[in-house]
């Protein structure tokens, strides 16, 4: 054996071991934080998107369900909080962080989406990342089925009545094009998802409908449009109030100016992402160069029709 052949067998062999030690170790426990809102309105968090649990008289109501393996933890931990049924799902929108552990809960479960989200999901392909891949199996069609929506709504759907009443909202496309805000009307909290994850840029994913031409105005609608709510339950981040998201509908409304503006300029989509800063008014919004890029393009491409 040559000394490379005999280096090629000894990494192969060091990885073999390092691979078997990696498969030996326990994996890590799946920790549930809890942050409670109200009495009856819990924010799950760990393990993929912000998970809300609101306890009505009937039963429980679960706003998205996280990552592959992560609906037992959800269950586990809302049998902490109430000995009520969970009775009901509403998936906010496709991305596998948030509907994923759907197939966990137990096939009764009503599961209610936007119409198109239903549509993201039954052409979900293997869990490769936010963006849904549409060859190969998905987590539903392994599970044969289970967890797919049960109901769907276009504009407007209200669940329940007086204290326990859920109104659904759709006004257009944005972070994809079935992003639900969910609002909780007595307790004036609403779940927004990921067309509102947190401050700085979205994630726009075009392959599910995701438009950064449209998401500032898709924004703007739903802040004029919802009444009577204080928060706001983030896709990824902290509680925000209702000035924030009326903040980030602006932020994202002077981006697309300033995108629209660099590619009459001339400028190649790369060459403005560059250059790209956000602006001093937007103080505490997280810097992206990545993202930035990614939503230049998509612009750029929205544009360019």
């Amino acid at each position: 054996m040559c000394g490379m052949t005999r280096t090629y067998a000894l990494a192969i062999l060091l990885a073999a071991g390092t691979l078997a030690a990696v498969a030996a170790q326990p994996a890590e426990p799946k920790v549930v934080d809890v942050e409670k809102l109200a009495d009856n309105l819990f924010i799950l968090k760990g393990g993929g998107g912000n998970t809300a649990v609101f306890v009505t008289a009937a039963g429980v109501t679960v706003v998205d369900t996280k990552i592959p393996g992560w609906g037992r933890p959800i269950i586990d931990k809302v049998k902490e909080l109430t000995s009520k049924p969970i009775t009901t799902i509403i998936n906010t929108h496709t991305h596998y962080d948030h509907v994923s552990g759907n197939v966990e809960f137990p096939a009764t479960v009503d599961v209610v989406v936007q119409e198109n989200t239903k549509a993201g999901m039954e052409r979900m392909g293997p869990v490769l990342g936010r963006e849904s891949v549409t060859s190969g199996p998905s987590i539903f069609k392994e599970n044969g089925g289970r967890g797919l929506p049960k109901r769907t709504f276009k504009d407007r759907l209200t669940l329940g009545k007086g204290a326990d009443q859920i109104d659904l909202y759709y006004f257009g496309r944005g972070h994809t094009n079935g992003d639900a805000f969910v609002v909780f009307p007595a307790l004036r909290v609403m779940h927004a998802g990921d067309i509102f994850a947190r401050k700085g840029p979205p994630l726009l994913d075009a392959n599910n409908g995701g438009s950064g031409v449209a998401i500032g105005d898709t924004l703007a609608k739903a802040h004029a449009g919802i009444k009577g709510v204080d928060r706001v339950i983030t896709g990824h981040s902290d509680v925000m109030t209702w000035a924030d998201l009326d903040e980030y509908t602006r932020f994202n409304k002077d981006f697309l100016a300033w995108v629209t503006a660099a590619m009459k300029s001339g400028k190649t989509a790369d060459a403005a992402a560059a250059e790209y800063v956000i602006p001093a008014a937007y103080k505490g919004y997280t810097p992206n160069a990545d993202q930035t890029k990614s939503n230049v393009a998509v612009i750029y491409k929205e544009l360019a029709k």
